[in-house]
């Protein structure tokens, strides 16, 4: 497995996502679709991009009752992505009715990887709000592994936790990292952030970055940039 720079195509439209994937004429990005492009534009819009020779990760998160991911699995199997995601939250038994619904008669299914608890998600706040005592990166860990267990390919995850990860569910777990910046990014203080070569460094297997790239004056300068530092 290859190490790749996945671009967040947060955009409200098909328009605005098109207007940006226009200016790659000699590269075929791995695009991230989420849900606010998704809800917008439904699936056409992830057909429309496959069509046009990207791969992609199709950022959705499920989490219901396991019957119910299955048959929503069942339904973005067609899609073709290459990537796809659920919560880890929603339990073995729910991972593991998504694989049954991703998986394609031929045996085929894209990379299926889980979240474990998101960015926006602090110690305290699990403690306080959802009831888990437990040290953030010891449910995070705890998670993956659930998730591997499960039969899983992977986790997203902060890149200061793609090493422990790798250490916990064996070096091919695959590790999705958002959170990466260029180290000239950004001016004044700063919230630390992980440059794509210290990603590379730690282990991530795929990189996931938005702005740095998608507002930048040159997007396929700075995604060039990207890939040089990442994958080399």
């Amino acid at each position: 497995m290859g190490k790749d720079v996945i671009i967040a195509c947060d955009f409200a439209s098909a328009e605005a996502t098109f207007a940006f994937l226009d200016k790659f004429v000699d590269e075929k990005p791995f695009v991230k679709i989420g849900m606010e492009l998704y809800y917008a534009e439904g699936p056409s819009i992830v057909r429309e991009i496959k069509a046009r020779g990207h791969k992609i990760f199709l950022d959705l998160k499920l989490h219901d009752i396991p019957n119910t991911v299955k048959k929503a699995m069942k339904v973005l199997s067609n899609l073709d992505v290459d990537m796809t995601n659920l919560h880890a939250a929603g339990t073995k038994a729910m991972m593991e009715a998504a694989i049954e619904g991703l998986t394609k008669e031929d045996g085929t299914r894209p990379l299926l990887i889980a979240v474990t608890q998101l960015t926006s998600t602090s110690e305290e706040r699990m403690r306080d709000e959802l009831l888990i005592s437990a040290p953030i990166d010891q449910t995070v860990m705890h998670y993956a592994k659930n998730a591997a267990d499960a039969g899983l390919d992977g986790v997203v995850c902060s890149p200061l936790e793609a090493g422990k990860v790798h250490d916990t569910c064996g070096k091919s777990f695959v590790t999705v990292t958002p959170g990466v910046r260029f180290a000239d990014g950004d001016v004044g203080d700063q919230v630390r952030v992980m440059t794509p070569a210290q990603a590379k460094e730690i282990g991530s297997d795929y990189i996931v970055v938005g702005r740095p790239i998608t507002a930048a004056d040159d997007p396929v300068a700075a995604y060039r940039r990207c890939v040089a530092e990442f994958v080399g």
